[in-house]
């Protein structure tokens, strides 16, 4: 404290309360310097406290991730369209909607066949209509009721579910599944598909490799197998 200001003091207060004065002071000095030196500094954080750093480890987390099998579907744009055939003379209009045409005690190989239904640039139709009808395992067309018959609609992500029965041959006919497919509001595609490694394949006369199935699992009494419809939207 300055001489001046301290004699000053005195003269007025006295010396006790001066030197009160001094010590508060003092002890507030020291009280602030160590409040200064016990803080870390504002930019010092380790690497987990760090924001950016804990941004990288998450993206790099989600990239390691990898899709569930059959969540994708196999599609390279722009994807050609799905030909179309003749319709047969046994389609039936107004066909109960059910995803599984299997019935218990139903003669032959039970058939799951999945995939999806897209757009030419790869993109899945929500909501797609999906018509189906065939023959029975002995060749043989249900021409009264429903048996083998039946339409569905695609999921959210465009992916169907067809369960039904592997198709007998009829005479002129090759093993074969009848279709017809259509986004909302689009145009209806009708066509076929059929099997690999059937005998009379080359012998139809309208048999299209573009339009096998790809078998996934064969357990004898029973395929799964996969097939991407490619429509116009």
């Amino acid at each position: 404290m300055h001489p001046r200001i301290e004699m000053f003091l005195r003269t007025i207060f006295g010396s006790h309360i001066i030197s009160m004065g001094i010590i508060m002071l003092a002890l507030i000095a020291l009280t602030a310097c160590s409040n200064a030196s016990s803080k870390l500094p504002i930019f010092q954080a380790t690497p987990a406290e760090s924001p950016a750093s804990t941004d990288i480890q998450t993206k790099a987390a989600q990239s390691d991730v990898t899709p569930a099998a059959g969540s994708i579907p196999d599609c390279t744009s722009p994807a050609s369209l799905t030909p179309a055939l003749t319709e047969g003379p046994y389609f039936t209009a107004n066909l109960p909607e059910r995803a599984s045409l299997w019935e218990d005690g139903m003669a032959g190989t039970k058939l799951t066949l999945t995939g999806y239904v897209l757009t030419p640039d790869c993109q899945p139709i929500a909501q797609a209509l999906l018509d189906f009808w065939q023959a029975d395992a002995n060749g043989q067309y249900d021409n009264r009721g429903y048996t083998l018959r039946g339409h569905q609609y695609t999921d959210e992500n465009g992916r169907y579910e067809l369960i039904t029965v592997v198709p007998g041959e009829y005479p002129g006919r090759t093993e074969h599944i009848h279709f017809k497919a259509q986004a909302p509001g689009g145009p209806v595609l009708t066509s076929q598909l059929f099997f690999p490694g059937v005998q009379d394949n080359q012998e139809d006369r309208i048999f299209d490799p573009s339009l096998v199935i790809a078998i996934t699992q064969d357990n004898g009494s029973s395929l799964q197998a996969i097939f991407n419809f490619i429509i116009q939207p």
